[in-house]
């Protein structure tokens, strides 16, 4: 039996296309490793939204190249899509796919197995598409989840609003939403295998339905609603979404959805006006904020987390302080900091004043300081209040404790055993760690 082995780098959604393409390896026949095993393929999910992310895409070519020097490399997703060139030039590739046609992606190995002694001194295969000529969802099913509690649905694909630092329009496409029939149907699926909590994630997941005019003006909020009504699954998790998603009528409405779990992911990137606008960013601070306010108000206990984005262009120290007192007054439950990336391409990498490193680094900590003071604020909260928690898994840490996640995101370690896992058990919180909580049920 041949053997692939495969591996992720970056977002959630890559992680979803790597299952789902080594479900397609399964199907052919093939035995799924560990990527620090020897195998006859490694495939390389990769990403491209900073510098880092393609640093360690090279990195995890040339380890597979140690493993196995007689093994094919395939090379796939974001930053094969907008630097084809560049990975074929490193040393051990094989098979170039970018961000579409992964469905063909055991075909596109098999051919190149049928011919390796013709391959073999060749450059590398290419089948890298134009990305921006693509207008339809790509369907990668998923039949059999590793984890059994929550489970990634993607039901989105591409980005439209061009921020001036990113990449990912490039590597993605335009938006392209998939079929609210094949939506349910997964879901289904998913509720009969057992899971519990579903989470819908996209590249620009508040765009769901924009491009699909065939059916009735569909919006993500009307399909979280189909699944609120369904059987089995207990909860509707969303992934990262725009601030500008939330409408009054929005809130509104999702208010009234049982199901949903009481945490967004809200891009902040900058609580600095200026800033904001040389990010293509399409708010404000002030609206930023105010969205913020009325979730709370409509959904108390809700989680507010977010990415911010240090040291971009032109961010001087004022526009940095306003930043960090915009952050220290909203009290954001968690805060993911990146340091500004320059990614050739984007309008942001042609910008002048460029932040030195040691300045990012300095600012960076700061908000890191700052971060673990929020965090830890608002799990102070519910310190002695009851709340459910679906468990996950045996905790690696605490031997005889489980953890898992509050509907909120609070996440909990709780004394308990392995047959409790994939439970939804209310659960009380009894301490604050600082990054988690410790649970008592």
């Amino acid at each position: 039996m041949k053997r692939a082995a495969l591996t992720t780098l970056g977002c959630r959604v890559n992680q979803y296309e790597t299952e789902a393409m080594g479900e397609l390896f399964k199907k052919a026949g093939y035995s799924i490793v560990d990527f620090d095993e020897e195998s006859d393929v490694y495939v390389i999910n990769t990403c491209t939204v900073t510098s880092f992310g393609d640093k360690k895409s090279r990195q995890m070519i040339r380890k597979a190249r140690r493993k196995n020097e007689d093994a094919v490399i395939a090379v796939v997703g974001c930053y094969s899509q907008v630097s084809p060139d560049s990975v074929a030039k490193i040393s051990g590739v094989n098979i170039i796919l970018g961000t579409n046609d992964r469905k063909r992606i055991v075909k596109f190995v098999e051919d190149y197995l049928n011919n390796k002694e013709k391959n073999q001194n060749q450059k590398p295969i290419c089948h890298v598409d134009n990305i921006m000529n693509i207008r339809k969802f790509e369907e990668l099913e998923i039949d059999d989840y590793r984890d059994k509690t929550r489970a990634f649905l993607k039901v989105q694909d591409g980005c439209n609003r061009f921020c001036s630092y990113c990449l990912i329009p490039y590597a993605r496409g335009t938006i392209r939403s998939r079929e609210p029939e094949k939506v349910i149907e997964e879901v289904k699926k998913l509720s009969e295998t057992g899971f519990k909590e579903i989470i819908l994630s996209g590249i620009h997941v508040a765009s769901y339905g924009k491009d699909l005019k065939d059916n009735g003006g569909i919006t993500l909020v009307d399909i979280i609603e189909k699944i609120n009504s369904m059987a089995g699954i207990e909860r509707i998790r969303i992934g990262s979404v725009e601030p500008t998603f939330f409408t009054d009528d929005t809130i509104k409405r999702l208010s009234k959805v049982e199901k949903l779990c009481r945490h967004f992911h809200l891009s902040l990137q900058s609580g600095n006006d200026e800033t904001l606008k040389r990010m293509n960013r399409r708010y404000t601070a002030s609206e930023y904020e105010g969205i913020v306010n009325e979730l709370r108000d409509y959904l108390p206990g809700v989680s507010i987390t977010t990415d911010v984005i240090i040291g971009f262009p032109g961010e001087t120290e004022e526009e940095f302080n306003s930043t960090y007192n915009f952050l220290k007054k909203m009290e954001l439950s968690k805060t993911h900091i990146f340091k500004y990336s320059k990614r050739e391409g984007t309008p942001a990498a042609k910008f002048k004043d460029q932040v030195d490193y040691t300045e990012k680094e300095r600012r960076s900590n700061l908000l890191i300081k700052l971060n673990l003071v929020n965090e830890k604020k608002f799990i102070d909260r519910f310190i002695g209040e009851k709340l459910e928690v679906l468990y996950e898994q045996e905790c690696n840490d605490m031997e005889g404790f489980i953890e898992g996640y509050t509907d909120n995101y609070i996440y909990v370690k709780t004394k308990g055993s392995k047959d409790m896992i994939g439970n939804i058990c209310n659960t009380t919180l009894v301490e604050n760690s600082g990054e988690f909580a410790i649970g008592r049920i």
